[in-house]
């Protein structure tokens, strides 16, 4: 596994010789697709192009996201936005995370822990406010997150690990697996790759991932020169932010 061994390598120098700190500290950070956003500690939600990071309009988001049905983002009031042509646009619903990163579904959950899914039909075309439905999962989930390959993941209040498969264009579910392990958040990619934090902001990675057994085998830790509040990975990049809300990029 290249992260493993990437991490096992480097010396503290080395990674952070790879900081990115054109704006800081950052809060979250999501990659998809070639793409990179995140938000920082005043609520501003940021573009990487190329070495620098551009602002994303003006309007206040605790979280955005990336993939392949756009860009999407949560407000303040946990109200939900799409990016298009250059401004958010709002979409009516009720989240405090949501996630892109499917096969063109939109998901995420609430304040009150219910999951929540926006068919991929729906979710990719969206270009205007007008009104949207949202299918209602079963289940209770504080971070949910889903790849165009190998389903979906998500974490609850007591830290247990989910996995389950999303239908793109129904929102049907194949219903809940628990993984052994705990988290606070949890990351899969486009490729299917899994990453976790833990309460404690350890990184681990999820191994043995493939058609057959799409819930993965086991967990290897990934060795961080801090505490870690938020991963993503994309394109043999993987992305951290520490909680002194620095962003590191680590490189295969």
């Amino acid at each position: 596994n290249w992260v493993r061994k990437t991490f096992l390598t480097l010396s503290l120098a080395n990674i952070f010789g790879n900081c990115w700190n054109c704006i800081f500290p950052a809060v979250q950070i999501d990659a998809g697709q070639g793409n990179v956003v995140m938000t920082d500690s005043n609520n501003h939600a940021y573009f990487l192009l190329g070495s620098q990071w551009y602002k994303m309009g003006s309007l206040n988001l605790k979280h955005v996201s990336v993939g392949p049905a756009g860009i999407w983002g949560v407000d303040l009031n946990n109200r939900v936005y799409k990016y298009v042509a250059g401004s958010f646009v709002f979409a009516n619903g009720d989240l405090q995370q949501v996630d892109a990163g499917g096969d063109g579904q939109v998901v995420g959950v609430t304040n009150t822990f219910t999951i929540h899914c926006l068919k991929s039909t729906i979710a990719s075309a969206y270009r205007k406010q007008s009104p949207l439905s949202w299918t209602t999962l079963p289940g209770l989930l504080m971070y949910f997150s889903c790849s165009t390959n190998y389903g979906c993941w998500g974490v609850n209040s007591a830290q247990n690990i989910f996995f389950t498969e999303v239908t793109p264009s129904t929102c049907d579910i194949s219903g809940w697996t628990h993984v052994e392990g705990a988290a606070v958040k949890v990351e899969i990619e486009t490729d299917g790759s899994v990453f976790v934090v833990t309460k404690d902001g350890d990184v681990f990675q999820r191994e043995g991932i493939d058609s057959s057994t799409p819930q993965g085998t086991s967990w290897t830790h990934l060795p961080m020169p801090s505490r870690i509040s938020h991963v993503s990975y994309d394109h043999g990049n993987l992305w951290v932010v520490t909680d002194y809300g620095t962003i590191l990029k680590c490189v295969c």
